[in-house]
């Protein structure tokens, strides 16, 4: 199993704007040391992330539950696989997760490598039955042959389960979205937010939301949190919240129940509907239930319209995508 990063209790409010201030989104992310990046790694990543012959039915990509041609997931309340099936979760946004210490909703991945490894072979997602019929089909695919090499030398076999998610990682660490209004207000440009979004930065800290969503990213230091907090029959039987067991389903342990990993805020006006089970369609009540349901307090209409601004603040400038040509099977299909 996956090791599990889990802080159990949350980061104290400082009630300060200046820790905030120094905490503008790195322009880029970090590498393993044994998964350096590298041009051709990504160029290759890019591919596999984008090739929907990874998938079992020859539908369905990465890029199909995460595009990054919107705010790196789907829109849709629970994404969509092979054959039509569709799981109990919204699909998080790769935007940024390369600063995310845990991956998956429910955190049991522990890198981007190890989370590219998973939906693959998922039987809801992407369908195959093994990475080593994974592997086999790549195999077919002669144009993959040079895409792997270059990326990781041809002394030996490189057309690997380990070398094609460390590929498809190393691209993903390229999805980063700086510069947002947010980052271009803490770095000294007091004008790059509207005094509606400033208001809502000062409330969001007052009321606490930074205590869970911290950091350059807004998601805090590898954190679980329970959800909901506050339990609340009537917003329960509207949205079902916990039907979800969270954490609990990886370690089947009582006290997990409920514990998500905490999402990032970047780009998050772009990525509704909102929570681990896409069943709030709109940011503004996401907002006035997170109030209630983590904070106990109830928000004005205004002060909601103040965090909602704020968060539009977040939204950051996407790196241009261009789209890979994928080697391609002359006279034949894939498989």
């Amino acid at each position: 199993m996956f090791k599990i990063r889990m802080l159990v209790s949350a980061i104290a409010l400082t009630g300060s704007l200046s820790v905030m201030a120094a905490e503008a989104l790195p322009t880029t992310a970090p590498a393993p040391a044994d998964n350096p990046t590298t041009a051709e790694k990504v160029e290759l990543g890019k591919m596999l992330y984008h090739d929907p012959r990874l998938s079992s039915t020859g539908t369905v990509s990465c890029a199909s539950c995460h595009n990054t041609m919107l705010g790196g997931e789907d829109n849709r309340p629970n994404s969509m696989g092979v054959n039509g099936q569709t799981g109990g979760r919204s699909a998080p946004t790769v935007w940024n997760a390369a600063f995310n210490k845990v991956q998956f909703w429910d955190g049991r991945a522990d890198s981007l490598e190890a989370q590219a490894a998973g939906p693959v072979t998922n039987p809801i997602e992407m369908g195959m039955k093994s990475w080593d019929d994974v592997v086999a089909r790549l195999k077919t695919i002669k144009g993959y042959r040079k895409a792997f090499d270059l990326a990781f030398g041809s002394d030996a076999e490189t057309i690997t389960k380990d070398n094609a998610t460390k590929a498809i990682a190393a691209y993903e660490r390229t999805l980063i979205t700086p510069n947002s209004a947010y980052d271009k207000y803490v770095k000294g440009d007091k004008t790059a937010m509207s005094e509606q979004q400033v208001r809502g930065m000062n409330k969001a800290v007052e009321l606490g939301c930074t205590s869970c969503h911290s950091g350059p990213a807004f998601n805090g230091p590898g954190m679980f949190q329970k959800f909901p907090m506050h339990p609340n029959g009537y917003f329960e039987a509207q949205y079902h919240f916990k039907k979800d067991k969270g954490l609990a389903d990886v370690t089947k342990k009582a006290g997990d129940e409920h514990m998500f990993k905490v999402p990032t805020l970047r780009n998050v006006a772009l990525t509704a509907p909102y929570f681990h089970n896409g069943s709030v369609p709109t940011l503004d009540k996401a907002v006035k239930l997170m109030a209630k349901l983590q904070l106990g307090k109830d928000l004005s209409d205004e002060d909601t319209a103040d965090i909602v601004a704020f968060l539009n603040a977040l939204t950051g400038e996407f790196p241009k995508q261009t789209m890979p040509t994928l080697p391609g099977t002359p006279g034949k299909s894939f498989n």
